[in-house]
């Protein structure tokens, strides 16, 4: 057995919203995201029968996916588990939809929810998000301090934005974010500047931002690698978001493909990750 990695693309972001209605049926999603060469997809287990229905068809493709929440109590996540136990997932990705003001009002929350996943077979890893418990990075670092074993799926993006770093990163704020990865046990792709949550890949105007994100990815990946067993696998989400994550022109429609972004955004991390197994 050996590490692996699995590149998984974003159901939301195969949401078009444009302004001629023109959308994706479910099915042709999956379709085109099987046929592009994804391990899988990251799926939303709020809604038992769309879970059924998409599982369903990876299942039958060979393919896996990891289950998504957002809940906003406690008892809410029975029901996610539940399903999770039934369909199977690769990891359940929490979203903690509640803010609490203070460090000790979290601890019941995440007390609860990991004992429960645990209880239920059920690997748990907390995002990194805007609107969310883990909304600020220096409170997800309070709670890190907490719970120095937390799992973390690290979407950086909302970091970046969130915090307004300055250009060019300081060192500082570079081992704030290793400091996250260090805790991550999966990954978020999307690539944001200091004053947009998601940027084109290819405008000359972002390649440092690009760089950045690659690099950063590069760190959470060796960081992974090193704390993880011989046999575990690594899920790396594509979720290039739909408007208003994507940036719109005055017609409404967006400056890019994300789809084709989506595509080469895998090929990129499938390519670092090669590297990084070559050099041992």
């Amino acid at each position: 057995m050996a590490q692996k990695l699995l590149v998984y693309q974003s159901l939301w972001a195969m949401e078009r919203r444009r302004p001629d209605g023109a959308e994706w049926d479910l099915d042709e999603k999956l379709t085109m995201i099987r046929d592009a060469g994804f391990d899988g997809c990251g799926v939303r287990f709020i809604d038992p029968d769309y879970a059924r229905q998409v599982t369903d068809f990876l299942r039958a493709h060979d393919m896996t996916w990891q289950a998504q929440c957002y809940p906003r109590s406690i008892e809410d996540l029975k029901p996610v588990l539940a399903l999770v136990r039934e369909l199977g997932a690769d990891h359940l990705n929490l979203q903690a939809d509640v803010r609490p003001y203070t460090l000790e009002e979290c601890v019941p929350y995440i007390e609860s929810w990991r004992r429960m996943a645990a209880d239920a077979g059920v690997e748990l890893h907390l995002e990194t998000h805007r609107d969310r418990m883990t909304t600020d990075l220096f409170f997800t670092l309070h709670l890190l301090d907490r719970f120095p074993d937390l799992r973390f799926t690290a979407d950086l993006s909302h970091y970046v934005v969130g915090r307004e770093f300055a250009w060019p990163i300081d060192d500082v704020n570079h081992g704030l974010i290793h400091r996250i990865l260090d805790n991550s046990w999966g990954m978020h792709g999307r690539v944001a500047s200091r004053e947009q949550i998601q940027v084109q890949l290819n405008f000359p105007q972002h390649q440092d931002w690009v760089t950045l994100f690659m690099d950063w990815w590069e760190y959470g990946i060796r960081s992974w690698k090193k704390r993880a067993g011989p046999d575990e696998t690594l899920t790396f989400l594509c979720e290039l978001g739909p408007s208003p994550y994507a940036i719109t022109g005055a017609d409404g429609y967006e400056l890019s493909d994300r789809w084709q972004e989506a595509l080469q955004m895998k090929d990129m991390i499938r390519g670092l990750w090669r590297r990084l197994e070559q050099e041992g």
